[in-house]
């Protein structure tokens, strides 16, 4: 019987170190997760940091030169009117009338193609980008 009680012994302490090692597997794949609340915690910081600066912006108050009004040329009056207009708001107007007679390019939408009237401000040219299109336009303003 003695013999059976210290058989009984050996096999509690060999079960004794597996069930421990058991119990130190799963400790070690907990520690990951907490690693990976910290890091979804750190954008949520950076997020309010980018949301402050936008509070701190001021009205911007419009350059003079862009607000004087301008004569324009008589080709470019047949387009926006032969009134005197802000740079800015010839350019609104030259929009309208290309967007109005389907003027700007299907395929690369950057490009107006000149009609009748727009080609004699673009200075004879079909198409024309929308970059270069205010420097023309600028020719014709005094």
């Amino acid at each position: 019987m003695a013999a059976a009680k210290k058989s009984a012994k050996k096999a509690a302490k060999k079960a004794a170190p597996k069930k421990a090692a058991a119990k130190k597997a799963p400790a070690k794949k907990a520690a990951p997760a907490k690693k990976a609340a910290v890091k979804k915690a750190a954008p949520a910081k950076t997020a309010a940091v980018k949301k402050a600066p936008a509070k701190k912006a001021a009205k911007r108050t419009p350059n003079a030169a862009f607000m004087k009004a301008l004569t324009p040329s008589s080709d470019l009056a047949a387009v926006v009117g032969d009134k005197p207009l802000p740079r800015t708001e010839v350019v609104k107007k030259l929009w309208i009338y290309i967007k109005k007679h389907g003027l700007q390019d299907a395929k690369n939408k950057r490009n107006i193609n000149a009609d009748d009237k727009l080609k004699a401000v673009f200075g004879g040219k079909k198409t024309v980008s929308m970059f270069e299109m205010t420097s023309l336009v600028s020719k014709h303003l005094s």
